[in-house]
């Protein structure tokens, strides 16, 4: 066989051997921390199929895998508590197109046997894995469309709101203490519209949605005002205000992308130019009036 001449196919056995047993480590620790029986389970189950996989290529490379890096299997760890399961799991299997792909380009480098054992881990990698993880069941996916709509609505309407403020006028505090009270109010209103959609909605506790839509609303407001109660300038307070709203856009992006298995950079690309096409249009309708009512902002 060629994979024991050609140290190259040798080099990428093991690379894909390391893989496999570094999954299988990560599940295996996944279900220790997990407290649903179920979960455990399936959990359980996917190290054992990791490590089926593991050492098929030990076979082949005829080598041990290295030693799992405690300090990423720690950040896994703290990746589920805080961002749960079914993020964690999808996470891990985003390279799984592309090992799939490379795994392809060994079929006439094994014997039939192997090819028929190769089949076998080729589909668990496109099926087994993917059943299993549509089977985990977590409340935090749930309601994700609602943190969904409390985030980004409150991006978008408050940044609106304090750059009309910037056309309009130079007190920061002002602008703050504006942000905060539409804030308020729009987060009350998103709450009622998240409760009363909720309640047409299976498996949807209408007043967990409402709280969750309002609260992620909320923080998003507080977040975005901070700057302006922190500096006199409006310049600075809108910049670093923006500057924090894009990086709350990106970070939900990129968690409803890999929970969702959507595109990320065009996620980010649309939602950006949306919050910064609102800001440009509302600053100018702020000047506008600012203009109409000869109220002069202090940086004119």
């Amino acid at each position: 066989m060629k994979t024991k001449t050609d140290p190259a196919l040798v080099q990428q056995a093991t690379e894909f051997l390391n893989d496999e047993y570094l999954d299988s480590a990560v599940y295996e620790a996944l279900a220790q921390i997990e407290n649903n029986g179920q979960r455990k389970k399936l959990l359980l189950k996917l190290a054992q199929t990791e490590g089926d996989h593991y050492r098929f290529w030990k076979g082949i490379a005829g080598q041990e895998a290295r030693e799992v890096n405690r300090w990423y299997l720690r950040f896994l760890l703290f990746m589920r508590r805080i961002l749960g399961l079914t993020f964690t799991m999808k996470f891990l299997e985003l390279h799984e197109r592309e090992v799939v792909e490379q795994y392809e380009k060994w079929w006439d480098h094994l014997d039939s046997a192997k090819r028929k054992r190769l089949k076998a881990i080729i589909k668990d990698e496109e099926e087994h894995e993917s059943y299993f993880m549509s089977q985990v069941d977590e409340a935090i996916v749930r309601y994700i469309g609602f943190v969904a709509l409390g985030l980004s609505d409150a991006i978008i309407e408050i940044t609106g709101v304090h750059a009309g403020f910037l056309g309009v006028m130079g007190s920061t505090l002002v602008a703050g203490i504006a942000g905060l009270v539409v804030g308020f109010a729009a987060c009350i209103s998103m709450g009622v519209a998240a409760y009363l959609k909720a309640k047409s909605e299976v498996r949807k506790s209408p007043l967990t949605s409402a709280f969750i839509t309002s609260g992620s609303y909320l923080l998003a407001v507080i977040l975005l005002a901070a700057p302006y109660f922190l500096t006199e300038s409006m310049v600075v307070a809108f910049s670093v205000s923006v500057i924090l709203a894009v990086l709350m856009s990106m970070s939900f992006t990129f968690y409803v992308s890999v929970v969702n298995e959507t595109n990320f950079k065009r996620e980010v690309l649309e939602n950006t130019l949306l919050l910064l096409g609102t800001a440009v249009a509302t600053y100018f309708f702020g000047d506008l009036l600012g203009v109409i009512f000869g109220v002069e902002t202090a940086w004119h």
